[in-house]
């Protein structure tokens, strides 16, 4: 079995080398030859260049879910600031090559390369628990950050989506401030309140 850390090393390697040159469109030999080893050897551990890049996605993917505890932290808890500050981090132009190449694997793999398949796994799920576990130390009901926490994902990632497409960083900002001030203070309160329409539906 492959030895676990040296993966991890070379993976490491290969962000930072990335985070200092740019995604570009390189073969596996000159992603080696950069970092300080071999085509075989990055063949070994990741198996292909997909593969490579697969776990690529999936490390800033966690990397960035890091962040986003450590700015929910910063911010106070608010949900609104933690919505805005981690907007400015994944809208930060040094992310824009790991965004590209996040959308353009997600893509391959929904049209069923099966070379990515994998990479949807894991995309979803990890962002939620991530919103809940926030959400739990302000009060928040788990089905109802979770909710709100699939909402702001799709909302996030459309946002980075146009922006990458348009340029547009004013419009993208002004679109996603708009939304985050609807999670402004307490603003579960409401959807506690709030009845079901089936809750509704039978107390008429």
């Amino acid at each position: 079995m492959p030895d676990k850390s040296a993966r991890e090393r070379l993976l490491a390697l290969v962000l930072d080398h990335f985070i200092a040159e740019g995604v570009g469109d390189v073969s596996l030999r000159q992603i080696a030859a950069a970092i300080g080893t071999s085509h075989r050897m990055l063949l070994y551990h990741f198996g292909s260049k997909d593969g490579l890049l697969s776990d690529v996605v999936r490390a800033v993917e966690e990397r960035t879910r890091d962040e986003f505890t450590r700015i929910g932290i910063r911010a106070g808890d608010d949900p609104a600031d933690v919505i805005l500050q981690m907007w400015a981090h994944v809208a930060d132009p040094r992310q824009g090559a790991f965004e590209r190449l996040f959308f353009a694997l997600y893509g391959r793999a929904l049209q069923g390369d099966e070379s990515l398949r994998p990479l949807l796994d894991g995309l979803i799920e990890p962002w939620l628990e991530a919103n809940v576990t926030l959400g739990a130390a302000n009060g928040v009901p788990p089905d109802i950050a979770r909710a709100h926490a699939r909402l702001g994902l799709a909302v996030t990632r459309g946002l980075l989506l146009d922006l990458l497409a348009t340029g547009d960083r004013a419009a993208a900002d002004a679109a996603l401030a708009l939304f985050a001030e609807r999670y402004r203070g307490r603003w579960w309160e409401d959807a506690v309140a709030r009845p079901q329409s089936g809750d509704t539906a039978r107390a008429s």
